[in-house]
């Protein structure tokens, strides 16, 4: 077994952001999508089919808008309201 060197570990980790090019909302399916390569169509009837089936995408999406940064931020909107507060 090989170690991974440093070049292609840090090739292979890919950061979760909202992106702001396909964006419908908020970024978050399209973020989800380009996160785990799959089609932004796909990740999104699973989020209609979740708020339909017991309306758990609801919570979902608003969850990931607030804990996954926004593209080009250093911190998600959690965060930073967090920071806010504590400014106070």
């Amino acid at each position: 077994m090989e170690d991974a060197t440093p070049d292609t570990a840090s090739a292979q980790t890919q950061i979760l952001r909202r992106p702001h090019a396909g964006r419908m909302l908020a970024g978050v399916a399209a973020g989800i999508a380009e996160h785990l390569d799959l089609d932004v169509t796909l990740v999104r009837i699973v989020l209609v089919v979740l708020a339909f089936v017991g309306g758990l995408a609801v919570p979902l999406y608003l969850a990931a808008w607030l804990l996954i940064p926004d593209e080009g931020a250093d911190v998600s909107v959690a965060e930073d309201l967090i920071d806010q507060f504590r400014s106070r």
